[in-house]
């Protein structure tokens, strides 16, 4: 079993919250983290029909059978626990008390926000980080297997692994969340937009790929969010540039499950595939975004491009300042690599009255590390230098 990064998040909102909330995709390991972090609850399932049923037929009843606490499992199943809890943590308050799991976010989020803001710890766990695995940083294999802890658990292929998750995922998640009649033109959906890793979002041309509205489009995308599938970087606006791109782009939430919609079929396949640098790019995206949300923090992460084409791949915004992130899979830096950085920076500091500090990096795939024309180089098994600095 891996350390997760999130424990000690965990055991600091157990003695703040009287509830705990650990959102995140299927298999992300959510269960076993909370099992293993709390193993004095009980744990209570709903993915259980007959759990579900329980509940369903007297509420109150059935959570006065766990007034000391509880890890309430998948909870999206029963979307009325959110109501109920509330009353019995304002009755008695203590912290540590109940503990919610849920693998889809727009709904527990919802429900969160309505019933129980201001009595939840909220966190979300994703698949293992590259610092949680431990992996030495070789870029491709990191890449093609993604993060699942039960791939590494069970030492499973991929292709042992994502045709059996999809299914479950299509057959469970999408058919609860929404009634689509045809779903392998859902699964198809999801293909394209894997072949759209890290582009600017284009709803009109996906559809017509898939043969099906914009609305639907629209729709469905929704469904891949809010399942922890995929998650959008937004741009970012300032006032130092009007003509910005407005449109998001498209990432996934396990570069692994991303390779295995391409076709892919080894990890070598990803060194000479067309979206390697893509896929590179979305992978240390993915890292930075899970350590912020290992620390509990907001992501606060966008892109920034303009309509002359300059484009800076990632700005975070924390801490009183903008870090402007170019990612390169390149082994041999270059000048080139750093050209929208220093553009980006020149811009941002036009205004002194208004500058906020900025802090330059360029993560590539070579080994040297140090700093050049005010941006730092970072190879890629340091990345997460960008999250301490």
């Amino acid at each position: 079993m891996y350390k997760r990064s999130l424990a000690p998040i965990l055991e600091r909102f157990s003695k703040i919250y009287p509830i705990i909330s650990i959102t995140g995709p299927r298999q992300s390991g959510k269960t076993i983290l909370a099992r293993s972090h709390f193993p004095h609850l009980p744990y209570v399932s709903f993915e259980n029909f007959d759990v579900q049923d329980s509940f369903r037929l007297d509420p109150r009843a059935f959570l006065n059978k766990y007034k000391a606490g509880a890890i309430f499992d998948e909870a999206q199943h029963v979307p009325e626990l959110f109501s109920y809890l509330q009353g019995v943590v304002d009755d008695s308050p203590e912290t540590g008390r109940y503990v919610i799991t849920g693998s889809q976010n727009f709904l527990l989020n919802e429900k969160i926000t309505q019933s129980l803001a201001g009595r939840i710890g909220v966190t979300k766990l994703l698949p293992l980080s590259l610092e949680e695995l431990g992996m030495l940083p070789d870029m491709n294999k990191n890449i093609f297997k993604g993060g699942y802890p039960r791939l590494y658990d069970k030492q499973m292929s991929s292709e042992e692994f994502f045709p059996s998750y999809i299914h479950t995922y299509v057959e469970r998640d999408v058919r609860q969340i929404t009634n689509i009649e045809n779903l392998s033109d859902f699964q198809t959906f999801m293909k394209l937009c894997a072949g759209r890793v890290g582009q600017l979002l284009n709803i009109t041309s996906l559809a017509q790929d898939c043969g099906i509205s914009s609305m639907t489009a629209r729709r469905w995308l929704s469904i891949l969010e809010a399942s922890y599938i995929i998650f959008f970087l937004q741009p970012f606006y300032k006032n130092f540039s009007k003509r910005l791109t407005k449109m998001p782009k498209i990432y996934f939430c396990d570069t692994g499950l991303a390779c295995h919609l391409l076709g892919m079929e080894t990890e070598s396949q990803v060194g000479s595939h067309y979206l390697k640098g893509a896929l590179y790019e979305n992978m240390v995206i993915l890292e930075i975004l899970k350590g912020r949300l290992n620390q509990a923090k907001a992501p606060n992460l966008y892109f920034w491009r303009d309509k002359t084409g300059y484009e800076v791949d990632l700005i975070g915004e924390w801490g009183g300042k903008i870090k402007a992130i170019e990612i390169k899979s390149g082994t041999t830096f270059q000048p080139e690599f750093i050209k929208n950085i220093r553009y980006f920076y020149g811009l941002s500091q036009k205004n002194a009255a208004e500058a906020v500090p900025v802090q330059s990096y360029l993560i590539y795939g070579g080994d040297y590390s140090g700093e050049l024309m005010q941006t730092k180089l970072v190879p890629f098994g340091q990345m997460n230098t960008v999250l301490q600095d």
